[in-house]
């Protein structure tokens, strides 16, 4: 079986989200997919692990739709499913910002293309990684700064600090993101602060991989779903992660082995298993914690009950 990830989003305006919540769940319901699909009032935001007979369904069936007509598909095929469940549910904001932006005054699009042209020109941009920290880590392009934000929510006191180490006026900033939406909030917000030239990567770092390559990448890309961490491209990057523990090459992410930590972290196999997938000694002595065992690939940790059954002591679920 083979199947297709689809990664896409839609800033168009939804009247009843709800409604839309209900005919995605009818359409896919029989289907062999999985997903995580948020819809709101101000539009769509879909990651679909989804059979590629049925994919080219649901991608005709959206384009039949007036409001979603327009919609730009990032296409991977992939060997399995990536989501744990199928999942598409209202949210109040696509983009976790806690506050609205002026979508009417984001900033200037860049192709896969002309984003490589001007990286290669070396002109003296501010170029801006707007992913969470940890993302940034495992994989970058070449001179991009990273905010060092742990969530989405943490980026609007970043620009309003960044617009006091650069000037406004005088910065051009490239902003990328993994697949694009983050950047149309936070260009918006970036010339809210006064910056003047803001250009963002159009479909993200993903769709600079599909188009161009991995020129000027390093290393991994950070992805929300269970591969958790992948090549942009069929070209070798260079790596640039390293191991929490012993700080060798890793580019593989954990979560904490602790279920009341959960963090984020890389490492090596060696350190991972003399750890027991714990990211700190304090974890490690946590009263709540998965059973370890190597997975190739790791995938992310799932709810307490796919581990035990309602005794603590019962086996773990095969």
């Amino acid at each position: 079986m083979s199947y297709s990830i689809l990664a896409y989003y839609s800033f168009v305006s939804i009247e009843n989200p709800q409604e839309e919540v209900d005919l995605h769940r009818f359409f896919l319901s029989g289907r062999d997919a999985t997903a995580r699909i948020y819809i709101s009032e101000e539009g769509i935001n879909g990651q679909l692990s989804i059979a590629t007979n049925d994919a080219e369904s649901y991608i005709a069936w959206m384009r039949e739709r007036t409001l979603f007509k327009d919609v730009y598909f990032k296409i991977t095929p992939y060997h399995e499913h990536v989501f744990p469940r199928l999942t598409v549910k209202y949210r109040k904001q696509l983009v976790a910002l806690d506050r609205a932006v002026d979508l009417s005054n984001r900033g200037k699009h860049l192709s896969p293309k002309e984003w490589r042209e001007r990286l290669e020109e070396r002109k003296d941009h501010l170029l801006l990684d707007v992913r969470n920290h940890y993302e940034w880590l495992v994989g970058h392009f070449e001179g991009a700064v990273s905010p060092q934000c742990d969530t989405f929510r943490e980026f609007d006191t970043y620009a309003d600090n960044l617009s006091h180490e650069y000037d406004p006026k005088t910065t051009p900033v490239m902003m990328c993101c993994t697949g694009g939406i983050r950047c149309e909030l936070y260009s918006a917000l970036l010339k809210e602060k006064g910056f003047e030239e803001v250009y963002q990567l159009e479909g993200g770092i993903i769709d600079y991989g599909i188009k161009e390559g991995s020129q000027h990448w390093l290393g991994k890309l950070f992805v929300f779903d269970d591969r958790l961490t992948v090549p942009i491209s069929d070209e070798e990057a260079p790596i640039i992660g390293q191991c929490h523990y012993c700080k060798c090459e890793s580019e593989s992410y954990y979560n904490c082995s602790s279920m009341d930590c959960n963090g984020l972290f890389l490492c090596c196999h060696d350190c991972l298993k003399l750890h027991e997938g714990c990211c700190s000694e304090s974890c490690k002595a946590a009263s709540r914690l998965r059973p370890y065992h190597h997975q190739n690939p790791h995938k992310p940790f799932r709810r307490w009950h796919h581990y035990f059954s309602d005794k603590p002591t019962a086996a773990i679920e095969k």
